[in-house]
Parts: structure tokens; C-alpha cells; sequence
């Protein structure tokens, strides 16, 4: 894979994840109680021996930037090669901003022409699934293809919010339609048990969506991008444009758990799905396939009486007297006495209050960070830094799907309270 570049998408600014990207990019996202999203990608990479990895990002990168410093310095722990983040910039031949996945491309094309490589990976930086880029990479190159595309073998209710492949018996992509409905859906249904689904898996998912991942050979990339230059998203323009000239272009069928992170539901559901026993969904538990992140070097976790069950703790966390159901807790999360988490996400904290902060803090009439003493939280997602006051109860009283509250430092998306990074809720407040 030493002939490979990636080339991982940051996304644009992350509205349906708002407000969890009010303050970072998408790929900046906290998962699982230490990683972020962009650390999927970027591990499956290095697990595939493919070690040269830019990500294209234009919101709120700061953060992301941070976090790839201090997480990957691949020529010192993972072989020669490099991750760096290419923020969107303006030139003088491009004056404009990223307007979509091709344009991001197209607009740093000149540093990719660069490379001696042979093929180029695009990847998604919001997306929870584990993967071999090897054998994505060896199947494009066995197959003669010049652009290949990750399918995922979907049923008709999920198959409406993809782009949707119909291929040959063999793979090869003959038709790509995005979202299609009705009668065009049902034209797009594909024999899946000829690309390695048993019968039984077959008729219930007889649609191949493209995954947002795509292979190209290097030519073929460039090519596509110079010829069309007003299309500035790959599954909408460009791959069209490539079938309708005549590329060959092959699917790659993926089996396996994969979920796109793109909505506060969506990510909510994911998080929670890793606390599933014997056998979650996703697991992070995997000696062969490790995903990576940034080394904290925190402490063990101190849990002083508290009731824990079916729920996932970050290292250097504190917990009192209290219980805690089918939770997340990030890295330094502080949960105090008699406070109930159920159903809940709270993402940690960035740095640890001592004691004599916490008191002092109280004394002047604020809020030490972290959830105050007798809180209630159900079916919520505590961003960082959020401090919590005593007797707060955020339950969604009201039952509202989607409310706005900045002033008040929270939301409501998908029917979930999200308190918003360093937000504050003050005592005996009901949410």
C-alpha cells in the first residue's frame, strides 16, 4: 500500500450535528469516551499499512488540528508517512471556500499531483465501521477498475437516503441514482447474493449503497476533475459523469457494521449501541485492528459507592455515590453524590478542578464542572466542560423533538437535551 494516498473529507459545517460541532469539525466529535470520529479513518489506514493521510476540513478545524498533532506522529510510531489537515484556503486561482467532496479535491490537486502514488483513497471523516483499505485497494486493482466505490448492502427503507448502485453479476457498476424513490428505487435493485450474501441476506437487502469511499486510479482522478469543473461533489457529478463516459467503475461489497454519523440521533444511538454485552455492534475491543488516539496518560477511574451498569467509563473519571444506566462517560467526567444518569452521553472533560477549585468555585456562586450533586439526566448528551448544578433534572419534560435554548446552553434535536460545550445549568433548574 506504499503506492496509496488517502484523502479523508472532513465534511462541511456540520449543521445536523449541531451543536456538537458548534465549536470543533465533524471529524473532531468525541466517541466512545476517548476517541474522536476522525480517528476511525485514520486507524483503519494505519491497520491497512496505508500511511500517508490527508484530511480536508474548512469549519472549526482548530480542534481537529490539535488533536492529529498530538495523536499521530506516523514517522516516529507507524513507519515513514504523515497525517496533515489542508484547511480550506484562498488563492488567487481559488478565491472560493470547499463547495463539495470534488471540489475540496480539486482545490488541493496540485499538492496530490505531487505524490509518486498510483492510487488515490477518499474516505469519509463522520462514519463508525472498521475496514481493510487493502483489500478495498487489491479488489479495484484485480478488477482493472479506474474508480471503485464502497457498496453496502441496504433494504428499501434504507436504501431512500443513499446513493443507490445497480451493478452486473460481476460487480460492475452500470447505474448510480442518488436517493431514489418509488419505481426508480425499485429499478435499482440488484442481485446481492451474486456479490457474496447468502440467499436468505439477499432478499432482504437487495440494494448496494455507496458507502461515500471511493478508490480511483490516479489518472482516471485527475481526469474527471479537469473535465468537469463545475461539479463539485463526487457521488452526484462525478460518478455519473464517469459512467456516462465509459470508466470502468466496480463496487466493492461491504458486510460489516457501518453507520454514518451525520445527526445527533445517529451519533447518540451509535455511542450507546458500544455498551450492548456479549456482542455490541462495533467493538473497540480488538487486538488485530486497534483503533488509535491520543495518549492522555490519565489516571484509573475512582468509582467511591457509585452503582454502574451496562455502560462505558473514560480513564480519569470520578464518580460519587450515584448511579449510572446504560451511559458514556468521557475522559475526566465528575458525577457527584445522589446524581442519576440514564441513557445519557457525557462526553468528559479537557482538564481536571481540584477539590479546592470545586469549593472555592461554589463558594463564589458558580458551578464546578461536571454533574452537581442529586441531578437527574435521561436520554440527554452533556457535552465537554459542561457544568451541571445541584438538583438539576434534564428529562425533556415537554417531549419536544427540536427547541433551541442557547441562552440557557442547551438544545433539543431527535427528542435529545444536548447541553452545549462549556455550557452551564444552573441549580434546580428542569429541563
Amino acid at each position: 500500500m506504499k503506492r496509496v494516498l488517502a484523502i479523508i473529507l472532513g465534511g462541511g459545517a456540520g449543521t445536523r450535528l449541531f451543536p456538537l460541532t458548534k465549536m470543533r469539525a465533524k471529524p473532531a466529535v468525541p466517541l466512545a469516551g476517548k476517541y474522536r470520529l476522525i480517528d476511525i479513518p485514520i486507524s483503519n489506514c494505519i491497520n491497512s499499512e496505508i500511511n500517508k493521510i490527508y484530511v480536508l476540513t474548512q469549519f472549526n478545524s482548530a480542534s481537529l488540528n490539535r488533536h492529529l498533532t498530538m495523536s499521530y506522529n506516523l514517522s516516529a510510531g507507524f513507519g515513514q508517512g504523515f497525517v496533515e489537515v489542508l484547511a480550506a484556503q484562498q488563492t488567487p486561482d481559488s478565491p472560493s471556500w470547499f463547495e463539495g467532496t470534488a471540489d475540496a479535491v480539486r482545490k488541493y490537486q496540485s499538492l496530490f499531483h505531487e505524490w509518486d502514488v498510483d492510487h488515490y483513497l477518499i474516505l469519509s471523516g463522520d462514519q463508525l465501521y472498521r475496514m481493510d483499505y487493502g483489500r478495498f485497494v487489491q479488489h479495484h486493482i484485480d478488477t482493472g477498475a479506474q474508480l471503485t466505490v464502497g457498496a453496502l448492502p441496504v433494504d428499501a427503507a434504507q436504501a431512500e437516503g443513499f446513493g443507490l448502485m445497480r451493478t452486473s453479476a460481476d460487480g460492475r457498476i452500470q447505474e448510480f441514482r442518488e436517493k431514489p424513490k418509488g419505481e426508480d428505487l425499485a429499478q435499482m435493485r440488484v442481485d446481492t447474493q451474486a456479490l457474496g450474501l447468502s440467499a436468505e441476506e439477499a432478499l432482504k437487502r437487495p440494494y448496494l449503497a455507496s458507502m461515500g469511499i471511493y478508490v480511483f486510479s490516479r489518472e482516471t482522478m485527475f481526469d474527471l476533475l479537469n473535465n468537469h469543473p463545475s461539479s463539485t461533489d463526487f457521488g452526484k457529478e462525478i460518478i455519473p459523469a464517469s459512467l456516462k463516459r465509459g470508466d470502468r467503475l466496480q463496487s466493492y461489497l461491504f458486510d460489516d457494521y457501518w453507520e454514518d454519523i451525520g445527526t445527533i440521533g445517529a451519533f447518540y444511538e451509535a455511542n450507546l449501541a458500544l455498551t450492548d454485552q456479549p456482542n455490541p455492534a462495533f467493538s473497540f475491543y480488538d487486538e488485530q485492528f486497534p483503533i488509535y488516539t491520543r495518549p492522555r496518560y490519565l489516571p484509573p477511574s475512582k468509582l467511591q459507592d457509585a452503582q454502574v451498569t451496562a455502560s462505558i467509563i473514560g480513564e480519569g473519571s470520578l464518580l460519587k455515590a450515584c448511579s449510572i444506566h446504560h451511559c458514556v462517560l468521557g475522559v475526566r467526567s465528575r458525577v457527584e453524590d445522589e446524581v442519576v444518569l440514564q441513557d445519557t452521553l457525557l462526553l468528559g472533560a479537557d482538564y481536571f478542578e481540584s477539590a479546592e477549585q470545586r469549593l472555592a468555585l461554589r463558594q463564589q456562586g458558580g458551578i464546578p464542572v461536571g454533574v452537581g450533586k442529586g441531578t437527574t439526566v435521561k436520554r440527554a448528551i452533556l457535552d465537554k466542560n459542561v457544568r451541571i448544578g445541584n438538583n438539576v433534572t434534564i428529562v425533556n419534560k415537554d417531549h419536544l423533538e427540536e427547541a433551541d435554548r442557547p441562552e440557557l446552553s442547551f438544545y433539543i434535536r431527535n427528542g435529545i437535551v444536548v447541553v452545549e460545550k462549556n455550557g452551564s445549568i444552573a441549580d434546580g433548574t428542569v429541563i
